[in-house]
């Protein structure tokens, strides 16, 4: 059965399919999806998750076996199926022949023990129509998730600022749309910071300019590309003038716990010897900014990081009014921390 993105959530409600298929070049669509999936099978007790990624030498024989397998603990299971997109020129849908096959012949023998999910981003229209998908979408649900355009990026964009708590205007909704440029990541960072600069309510495309030319000024992310490449000076300045501007406290906070937590569960990762890759795309850790933050995660310590994470948890409450210390002064301590590796 095919469904869209938006109809998802209804679909998990009544009841867990045996198979999902998710499909489609769109990261942040494709992302919630799967964590929705993810959520409602932890929800029905499948506590186990196993995840296969496909390659030039992947074993399909192993799909079978993972599906086939009995639990130590006899608890239900997720197997999670991630098909790796087909190189750049190269025909296909990453699945080939042999593939097609196994998917086929396990789609026969599912358990009510075991949910497949399949994560396939780089299926096109054409790969749509190959057997092995037609088999999923008879057996379970395809999520074909696309780039909403036009009038169905404006629908997607007036939702999330209603789910952050706005009311926005179609002025509002016309501006936003215009300033991402239909990209969704994009939207959903401009829609967060927003939250951040501005009270729930509602929202026209004055007040959305005003939040936006008022972000464009904070430079907090200024403040973190100063942290990050271990710029004391820099750090000190821009601190100073964020709060000789009024800045809003919880944004600088947001800026600064973002790279924390970022470099925390990237260090954590390292230590446990896990590749850093995927991490690196959920973070969001484009190529463009790779390089500063490998800098900076091999100036600082995992122990340091935990340390900043603390203060950072210090600062949310000094912002509430639940702390006595000053938050400027601990934005202060963060930002030199992430600054300078401790002695």
């Amino acid at each position: 059965m095919p469904i869209a993105p938006a109809q998802l959530s209804q679909q998990l409600n009544k009841g867990l399919a045996p198979v999902y298929l998710l499909a489609g070049s769109e990261p942040l669509q494709l992302g919630e999806a799967a964590d929705a999936i993810r959520t409602a099978a932890r929800q029905r007790g499948f506590s186990e998750r196993e995840v296969l990624e496909t390659g030039a030498d992947f074993d399909w024989s192993s799909l079978a076996g993972a599906l086939g397998s009995l639990s130590l603990f006899a608890e239900r299971r997720l197997i999670e199926l991630r098909i790796s997109a087909p190189k750049s020129g190269s025909k296909g849908d990453g699945v080939g022949r042999e593939g097609s096959d196994a998917i086929r012949r396990c789609l026969e023998h599912l358990s009510a023990d075991v949910l497949l999910l399949i994560l396939a981003p780089g299926l096109d229209w054409k790969s749509l129509k190959t057997k092995w998908v037609q088999a999923v979408e008879q057996a379970g649900v395809l999520v074909q998730v696309r780039e909403p355009q036009g009038r169905q990026l404006n629908q997607w964009l007036d939702g999330r600022l209603r789910r952050a708590g706005f009311i926005p205007s179609s002025d509002a909704v016309a501006l936003l749309a215009e300033r991402v440029e239909g990209n969704l990541l994009a939207a959903d960072q401009e829609i967060t910071k927003l939250g951040l600069a501005l009270e729930p309510g509602p929202l026209d495309g004055e007040g959305l300019m005003a939040a936006v030319a008022d972000s464009a000024r904070y430079g907090v992310f200024d403040l973190a590309d100063a942290a990050l490449s271990g710029d004391r000076a820099r750090v000190a300045r821009v601190l100073e003038v964020l709060q000789a501007e009024g800045t809003a406290e919880p944004l600088v906070l947001w800026a600064l716990a973002r790279e924390v937590r970022k470099l925390a569960a990237l260090s954590f990762a390292r230590a446990k010897r896990q590749p850093l890759g995927p991490l690196l795309k959920a973070h969001q850790v484009w190529d463009s900014r790779r390089p500063l933050v490998m800098a900076a995660l091999d100036r600082l310590p995992l122990e340091h990081l935990w340390e900043l994470v603390i203060r950072c948890a210090d600062a949310d409450l000094a912002i509430k009014g639940r702390g006595a210390a000053d938050p400027w002064h601990l934005f202060r301590r963060i930002a030199e921390g992430l600054a300078a590796a401790p002695s």
